[in-house]
């Protein structure tokens, strides 16, 4: 059996860029495979009656320092986006789409994406943008817009989605190792340590 772990995961989440950052690390410590699960968390929201923290003021302002401490600790770039939140169907359905073409493909992709959410914020809830961000990381912004258009790419997010939220996914980014579920960022140090006892 392979040692790996999948991480379920939404663009639109800080907490999954800073999973994003952090958990190739772990998994070259680890030895571990990681597999990337896009999913559409707005769904899963939907689905599991959950809300985003961004929507109670409270939690929203505790939220943004958080992040940054998590951040500095990851010793990662991070500015929070000033568009956020963002409808991110038409990233997701590209994460889908460049999974479905392979890990290269997928990783290129979400750099690109993750840089323009999370590192130097555009607006990408604007596809004029989108296919600036793209076109700069030398991707085919009409391929793209053609290729999240395919029944194919749509399905496969639909069927990703769907079976998080049958794993017991209600937020983002989610971890599985083996069959036991790890929630969040700040639950990674539990990730390693799974992954470090695995054979």
């Amino acid at each position: 059996m392979v040692k790996q772990v999948e991480c379920f995961f939404d663009v639109g989440s800080p907490y999954s860029y800073l999973a994003w950052v952090e958990l190739p690390r772990i998994c070259a410590r680890t030895q571990a495979r990681l597999l990337w699960r896009p999913m559409l968390l707005g769904a899963v929201f939907k689905a599991t009656g959950n809300r985003s923290p961004i929507e109670v003021d409270a939690k929203a302002r505790w939220t943004r320092t958080d992040i940054a401490h998590w951040a500095a600790r990851y010793h990662a770039p991070f500015v929070m986006n000033p568009h956020f939140p963002i409808n991110t169907l038409a990233l997701m359905r590209g994460a889908a789409g460049m999974a479905m073409r392979g890990p290269q493909p997928l990783e290129r992709y979400l750099h690109a994406v993750m840089d323009a959410m999370w590192v130097h914020p555009r607006d990408m809830n604007d596809p004029a943008e989108i296919a600036s961000v793209l076109t700069a990381a030398g991707l085919d912004a009409d391929h793209f817009v053609a290729m999240i258009g395919s029944a194919e790419v749509k399905d496969a997010l639909k069927t990703a989605t769907d079976e998080a939220i049958t794993r017991g996914v209600f937020g983002a980014p989610t971890m599985f190792v083996g069959d036991t579920m790890y929630w969040g960022n700040d639950r990674l140090h539990f990730v390693e340590e799974a992954l470090a006892a695995a054979a």
